[in-house]
């Protein structure tokens, strides 16, 4: 029997054939759990998918992994669509994805929850980050649309309730994939400029699709490091985005962010003139306490009866002087006694008393001379006695004798 013998490269070229006209395996959808997932330079994604039983391998090529909305994890159960064939160098068939979705959940929720997570863990949602908002703000700027209904809903509603405010609009897209560069750069533009010192960034409601710009992740830095408060304003109530937890304040809808960002003059106005009245009774109250203040010192001897008074305080002084005399004196007294008494004492010490009684000092060098053996034959003494001085000559010097 006549047997065709295939090289290694014709047989998985030929099986490569019988599978890439297989129309079933051109598009076909497998479940399963991610494994050994790696991103090489490239830009392309290879990793395994499994299951308990078998795994598939599996690669995707940078123009589909740039489309993911979240990001692949070992151990996600997904849902990767795509074709199968056979790579010829290793005779090896794969999957070939096209898209990946996880399971259970749509690939925009998982992505915001990464997001979430990994932005939380950084400490982007911290309220100690968060800026007081200001209580008058004189500019506000707005980040939205100038085509959607949200900028007319912030004009007029901010226009109605602070009109002192002036608005400065900076126009952006909302919605694709140019809304997030362009939205974290009006930001910055701002907080560069100090345009304002308030910024209300948002738009109207819609899918969450539509509204995904503000869960992009330079959006949120940008609000992060803005310097110049930020009030989130997106969507409808129930809608919550990344933007909404980074912002410094989130506003359930663009209409209510206008509403926070400023008072309401009406309000404003009654609390002036209610200020303004209660000012008046108090200044009043002040008044009439120091009008019965005034009546009742009008009252008092110093000035109905100034003499009086006056005569009456100088009996007081004149007491006061004849005390202060008598301490006075008094004090000198006992000081004086106190000297006189240290005067006696420091004259029977004095050395001239015990001169005047025939005693004498002897001194060397100007120093008294204690002892004999302070002294030699030879030298030259001074001898102090009661009216002079003597100057000698020691000419023997004799120890132990009176």
């Amino acid at each position: 029997m006549d047997e065709h013998v295939f090289s290694v490269t014709d047989l998985n070229e030929y099986i490569k054939g019988l599978i890439d006209t297989d129309p079933f395996l051109g598009r076909v959808a497998v479940r399963g759990e991610l494994s050994n997932y790696k991103v090489y330079p490239s830009g392309h994604h290879y990793f395994t998918l499994k299951d308990g039983q078998s795994s598939l391998k599996c690669v995707m090529f940078r123009s589909s992994a740039d489309k993911l909305r979240f990001r692949p994890e070992n151990g996600m159960a997904v849902i990767a669509a795509g074709r199968v064939t056979v790579y010829p160098r290793d005779g090896a068939y794969q999957l070939y994805v096209g898209s990946l979705t996880p399971e259970g959940a749509g690939d925009l929720q998982v992505a915001f929850e990464q997001l979430k997570a990994k932005l939380d863990a950084e400490g982007l949602f911290d309220a100690s980050h968060k800026k007081p908002l200001p209580a008058f703000p004189r500019r506000v700027a707005v980040v939205t649309s100038s085509a959607g209904a949200a900028v007319h809903d912030i004009i007029r509603v901010l226009g109605k309730r602070w009109p002192m405010a002036k608005i400065l609009l900076l126009p952006v897209r909302v919605q694709g994939v140019e809304a997030p560069p362009e939205i974290a750069g009006a930001i910055r533009y701002a907080n560069r400029w100090k345009v304002a010192d308030l910024i209300i960034t948002g738009r109207g409601g819609g899918s969450m699709e539509d509204l995904w710009c503000f869960n992009d992740e330079r959006v949120a830095r940008a609000i992060y490091d803005s310097e110049i408060p930020v009030i989130s304003a997106v969507g409808h109530e129930p809608d919550v985005t990344i933007a909404d937890y980074v912002a410094d304040r989130r506003a359930a809808t663009p209409s209510n962010g206008a509403e926070i960002a400023g008072p309401d003059g009406a309000d404003v106005a009654a609390y002036v003139a209610q200020s303004g009245i209660r000012l008046d009774q108090a200044m009043k109250k002040k008044l009439d306490m120091l009008s019965r203040r005034m009546e009742e010192l009008s009252k008092r001897p110093a000035l109905t009866d100034p003499e009086v008074y006056l005569g009456a305080k100088r009996m007081m002084l004149d007491r006061v002087q004849a005390d202060l005399a008598g301490a006075g004196e008094k004090l000198v007294g006992e000081k004086r006694r106190a000297y006189v008494a240290l005067a006696a004492k420091l004259d029977a010490m004095s050395p001239l008393k015990v001169l005047s009684r025939g005693y004498a000092v002897a001194e060397k060098n100007g120093k008294a001379l204690r002892s004999v053996f302070d002294a030699a034959a030879g030298d030259r003494i001074s001898v102090r006695l009661n009216g002079g001085r003597l100057d000698c000559a020691v000419e023997e010097v004799h120890h132990g004798e009176e």
